[in-house]
């Protein structure tokens, strides 16, 4: 077995070298060898990371899929949402203005600061960072609720302060037993559009009907016509609240009576599709909506939904 020969005898020089033909073949064949691998190696990548997944990778692309399918509709629901709040704010508000005579404090949302990243990875710089601007926030809305809480004192210690009608007029209510409320309505009776200056409040024959707040009967009016037999309340600073449709009436013309007094019962007396308490609130000449004076005798999620009940329906019942 002969052995290839690395090495060769060159006449010019009379000396032994080395093949050099040999060497640059060899080199060659290495390079090629070592592209051919390093090849190999990235087509073996491309193909095992496409069908072949970790358990990381396979959980990511699930959750991916889920949020592509519930994004439409939970983008939907938070623009409802954000509808919703924006309106219920506007009549905070207006509730704040009519009530202490003063403009509602300015007080910054905790979502106007940015929620915590939802990498995996936040430093603690970070979470100092994000914690930092939420407190800084809370101090500040602690502090305009305490001037706001003290100017609110202030107003309610004068002598000729009056609490507004805040309670509901019925002592046995649920917001699923809530009406039309003010605006235009279609009328039961002649099916077409007309003012509701009230809201109706749905109620069995029979059921008690309090004052809203303590004040003094100033009109009593017993009637078959239009809103029937009606009590009318003055309670100061021009508030005044109308209670219509009664079955009976328990108190007099200039009679006294405190929050929460029964003043008459649940009737169908007058114009009326079906038995309700029609319920009135005016400031001095101007007609409020009800539904802005119950959010101290209900919670906020019955608050919430009277309101939406009392905007989506379209007839009144009288």
């Amino acid at each position: 077995m002969s052995r290839e020969k690395k090495y060769i005898f060159d006449n010019d020089d009379f000396r032994v070298r080395k093949d050099e033909k040999k060497v640059l073949t060899f080199l060659k064949a290495f390079a090629v060898l070592l592209v051919a691998s390093l090849s190999l190696t990235v087509v073996y990548y491309f193909v095992f990371s496409l069908f072949f997944s970790t358990d990381r990778e396979r959980r990511l692309r699930n959750e991916n899929r889920m949020i592509a399918r519930l994004y439409p509709e939970m983008q939907a629901q938070a623009d409802l949402l954000s509808d919703v709040v924006s309106g219920l704010r506007q009549r905070d508000d207006a509730i704040y203005e009519d009530i202490f005579k003063t403009a509602a404090p300015d007080v910054d949302r905790l979502l106007s600061v940015e929620l915590l990243p939802l990498e995996d990875s936040l430093d603690g710089a970070g979470i100092v960072r994000l914690t930092g601007a939420k407190a800084d926030m809370l101090i500040r809305n602690a502090l305009e609720v305490e001037a706001n809480l003290q100017r609110v004192f202030e107003i309610s210690a004068r002598e000729d302060f009056s609490m507004p009608p805040m309670r509901l007029p019925l002592t046995d209510f649920s917001f699923q037993m809530t009406g039309a409320s003010v605006g235009r309505k279609i009328n039961p009776f002649y099916k077409v559009m007309s003012r509701h200056d009230g809201m109706d409040l749905l109620a069995s024959p029979g059921d008690s009907v309090v004052a809203a707040a303590s004040g003094t009967v100033s009109n009593v009016t017993r009637s078959y016509k239009g809103l029937g037999n009606v009590v009318e309340i003055d309670h100061g600073n021009g508030y005044r609240t109308r209670y219509a449709h009664l079955t009976d009436i328990k108190v007099s013309k200039g009679r006294k009576v405190e929050e929460g007094a029964l003043i008459g019962s649940v009737g169908m007396t007058g114009k009326t599709f079906a038995p309700h308490l029609h319920y009135e609130v005016y400031r001095d000449t101007t007609v409020m909506d009800p539904v802005n004076f119950f959010f101290g005798s209900v919670n906020p999620y019955e608050y919430t939904g009277m309101f939406i009940v009392s905007v989506i329906t379209g007839q009144s019942l009288d």
